[in-house]
């Protein structure tokens, strides 16, 4: 890349954050916008990610894996979880299930859609896909017992009628996932850290050792600039959602369509990131970008639920529906025996995108 290109690149990833978070400041407080705004709302989120895309890299090459995509993981969850709240406390009797709705698209959008198109992607250009089957094998343990502690288990309690947890109860699940996410993060950043490093094949060097990480000056920038797109993308998807609102109701769809498309915008710098990374032949930073957005949307979501529980008024549905529970456990065999070999080709990434694609598909028509 030349120089008038590379200056080119970081001016606009510089400025697209910014443009994003002004739109967003216009925007706020606004219940119903007009489509031409809407439009450039929706310009302004696909910018910023791009461009969270762009400054979680230079993190990434300063810090190296796995903490760049924890960086990337927490920093999306927990602007995250300030939209499900800001959204349950307006949302009356709609927002009851909207933190379960959220967290379930969040749950199957990493685990079979980003997961799924990683390893694609991976395995066209490197006919297979290699990772590390101890650490991407412990985030999915992780990922199975935070979903089914928290949004399988209040389907089937009994203290409580219909799907959700007692006080007792929900205080027990939220201190029980934010630990345990707690044990996660100091299992995959401090006690066995290369569990979670990209796997190299022999003869092959890794990209580290090919690009010199960045100043301190510069990564503290990104960060800086990293937060700013991150709080564009949740808030401008805030923005949008009256409009997704009125389109499903217009269309007679379920209201559960609205936490998956939300989820979907907010997932996008995950997104592209592990697909770059997969190009790169990085596939185990690809699972700690899907599994660990998976672990962090439970982890700290739950818990923040939980609390805000306190002050919020109405039922909290937390449990999932046969239907759902169905393509969970489905996704957990599947996912098991994807990660088991620590390699994978064509046809695992096929099978993760069809499980998500009936997902997608069921949540329009179930």
């Amino acid at each position: 890349m030349s120089s008038t290109t590379a200056g080119l690149t970081r001016q606009w990833t510089t400025w697209g954050p910014v443009v994003a978070a002004i739109g967003l400041a216009f925007g706020w407080g606004h219940d119903h916008l007009p489509g031409f705004a809407v439009a450039l709302i929706v310009l302004c989120l696909f910018a910023a990610v791009l461009a969270a895309v762009h400054h979680a890299e230079v993190i990434a090459l300063r810090v190296g894996e796995p903490y760049g995509s924890l960086v990337l993981a927490v920093a999306v969850t927990v602007i995250e979880v300030g939209l499900i709240v800001t959204l349950m406390i307006g949302g009356g009797d709609k927002a009851t299930s909207y933190a379960r709705d959220t967290v379930f698209a969040a749950v199957m959008i990493t685990c079979n859609g980003i997961v799924g198109l990683a390893l694609l992607v991976a395995a066209l250009r490197n006919r297979t896909a290699v990772f590390n089957a101890e650490g991407s094998g412990g985030e999915l343990a992780v990922v199975c017992t935070l979903t089914t502690m928290t949004m399988v288990l209040p389907a089937f309690t009994t203290t409580h009628p219909g799907p959700q947890f007692s006080a007792p109860q929900l205080g027990f699940a939220a201190v029980a996932s934010l630990l345990l996410y707690g044990v996660f993060v100091g299992v995959q950043t401090v006690r066995h850290r290369d569990y979670f490093l990209p796997v190299t094949r022999p003869g092959q060097q890794g990209d580290e050792e090919h690009a010199p990480p960045p100043s301190a000056k510069l990564a503290w920038i990104s960060l800086g600039l990293l937060l700013v797109a991150l709080i564009a993308v949740v808030g401008n998807a805030k923005l949008v959602s009256p409009t997704i609102e009125e389109a499903v109701a217009t269309a007679g769809l379920p209201k559960a369509v609205v936490g998956v498309v939300i989820a979907m915008m907010v997932l996008l710098p995950e997104t592209l990131a592990a697909v770059r990374a997969a190009r790169r032949d990085r596939m185990q930073t690809s699972m700690n970008l899907a599994y660990g957005s998976a672990i962090a949307s439970i982890g700290l979501t739950i818990p923040t639920i939980a609390l805000a529980s306190i002050w919020l008024e109405g039922p909290l549905i937390l449990g999932l529906d046969p239907l759902h529970m169905v393509l969970f456990v489905l996704t957990a065999v599947v996912s098991a025996l994807t990660v088991v070999p620590g390699r994978a080709n064509l046809l695992q990434g096929s099978v993760h995108l069809s499980l998500f694609a009936a997902f997608v598909f069921l949540s329009f028509t179930p």
